[in-house]
């Protein structure tokens, strides 16, 4: 019969220790109590401890100093940090340092047994994998915005967390705007490669003709105009991050290519017949559905299952409303520091950001804040805002309202017979083929037969 597993809560709320006790004895732990850091270290050496809940503020030394003491000895607990004020960046802190996992309260009865469940495996089976990996170096600091208590966004960047002090490749979804960069340096900066370069490149602003040179660098005479040996930014990287966004730009031709450097961990320049040994992890990005890229045959799937090692998929900023106000504020101050003097926004403002259905995601609202802080004097009004989004049209809205309509050509004329002119029309025609697709703008653009910069040009047309 196999000995109960320990667990230790630690928790200066009486009540927070008896709910998290009550619920693991009852799934067959052993359960201890402590009510400061420092009595959690002295029961750190007396006994062996599978699974700790700690709460971050615990009036001394918090519960980070707790983490750092058990993993130094005790690296095998599976460490679960709870607060009560928690964000994603507090959840990004928690898992990149060593927590198993982040729990903001109040939690859950299902939350303890889930993370209960999963422990007991572990510890049953002796499947102990770490995705923690290197801690970043000392004196490690981040000032990246990635700001939110959006459940959704408190999972996405608990995920980014664990995996950044690993060396797997990473895939980043996610509609355009969403942050996705952020994240990818987010990883890099917390991994044991932060003081190496991060190096990014857009794959969709390389012409496909020369993508192969900028990433693998090409011999003398390869090509006309190479009068000289070049480095390619793959080389550039060694040692730390190459971040590929918008992957699925790339034709198939360079997605070959792209998979061998993956497997074998080596390059050739264009024009050479010598490999190059390079160490780099690679983290790419899309704002496509990757999987329906597969099925159409515009992506290789191997290519596929080499990138995604851990897939995170970033939430729209609709699905994140209760983030929208900190992001808003976030950016007045970040205006402020450019030498903006300093504005609040009226409730009226936020009500209408939080209903908008911010198409463009942070990078719209971004836009949306400058412009209002620049005509605004010290209280951003609704009347400061760009017109599509105190009209509330967002695409989602656009989406609502003609998702119903069957003829594309329906409605050219209002009941006076006052005629539609013609880019009025194409503005409706555009506004119905979104509708059809569910918004997706890669979609429209293709039953279209134009390029996606056009079609943002007519949206913003129709709604400046």
């Amino acid at each position: 019969m196999k000995k109960p597993l320990q667990a230790l809560v630690i928790d200066d709320e009486e009540s927070v220790r008896s709910l998290v006790k009550i619920v693991l004895t009852g799934d067959g732990w052993i359960v201890s109590e402590a009510q400061t850091a420092d009595e959690a270290i002295i029961k750190l050496e007396e006994e062996t401890w599978s699974l700790v809940f700690c709460d971050v503020v615990l009036g001394g030394p918090d519960g980070y100093s707790v983490l750092k003491e058990f993993t130094q000895i005790q690296p095998n607990a599976r460490f679960v940090l709870m607060t009560g004020q928690g964000s994603a960046a507090g959840a990004l802190d928690a898992t990149s340092t060593g927590a198993y996992d982040y729990l903001l309260k109040p939690f859950s009865i299902d939350d303890i047994l889930r993370i209960s469940a999963i422990v007991k495996d572990q510890f049953n089976n002796r499947k102990q994998q770490n995705l923690i990996g290197e801690r970043p170096p000392p004196g490690y600091q981040s000032d990246l915005p990635l700001i939110g208590t959006s459940p959704k966004f408190v999972e996405c960047l608990k995920v980014v967390g664990r995996v950044s002090g690993t060396s797997l490749p990473v895939l980043i979804t996610g509609e355009s705007g969403t942050g996705k960069d952020l994240v990818a340096r987010a990883i890099h900066q917390r991994s044991k490669r932060a003081a190496k370069n991060f190096v990014t490149v857009n794959c969709g602003a390389i012409p496909t003709e020369l993508i192969e040179s900028e990433l693998f660098g090409h011999a003398r005479g390869s090509f006309t105009g190479a009068d000289r040996e070049r480095m390619g930014l793959w080389e550039e990287a060694a040692g730390g991050t190459l971040f590929l966004d918008e992957i699925t730009e790339t034709n198939s031709l360079f997605q070959v290519k792209l998979l061998r450097a993956l497997q074998d961990g080596e390059i050739r320049r264009v024009g050479s017949n010598r490999s190059i040994k390079v160490d780099v992890r690679v983290i790419a990005a899309s704002n496509r559905n990757i999987e329906t890229e597969v099925e159409t045959g515009n992506f290789r799937q191997d290519l596929l299952y080499r990138l995604n090692a851990v897939t995170v998929e970033l939430p729209p900023l609709r699905e994140r409303k209760e983030d929208i106000a900190l992001l808003a504020d976030h950016f007045i101050r970040k205006a402020a520091r450019s030498g903006t003097s300093s504005r609040t926004i009226a409730d009226t403002t936020i009500e209408i950001l939080t209903n908008y259905g911010w198409p463009g995601n942070i990078r719209e609202l971004e836009n949306a804040v400058l412009h209002a802080v620049s005509l605004s004097d010290d209280i951003i009004y609704p009347e400061h805002l760009p017109s599509r989004i105190r009209l509330g049209l967002g695409l989602p809205s656009i989406i609502e309202a003609d998702k119903d309509s069957s003829d594309p050509l329906a409605d050219i004329s209002n009941t006076n017979q006052s005629w539609l002119s013609l880019a009025e029309m194409e503005a409706k025609y555009v506004t119905r083929v979104l509708a059809s697709t569910g918004g997706n703008k890669q979609a429209a653009s293709r039953i279209l037969n134009i390029d996606r910069k056009t079609l943002g040009r007519i949206i913003q047309r129709k709604y400046p």
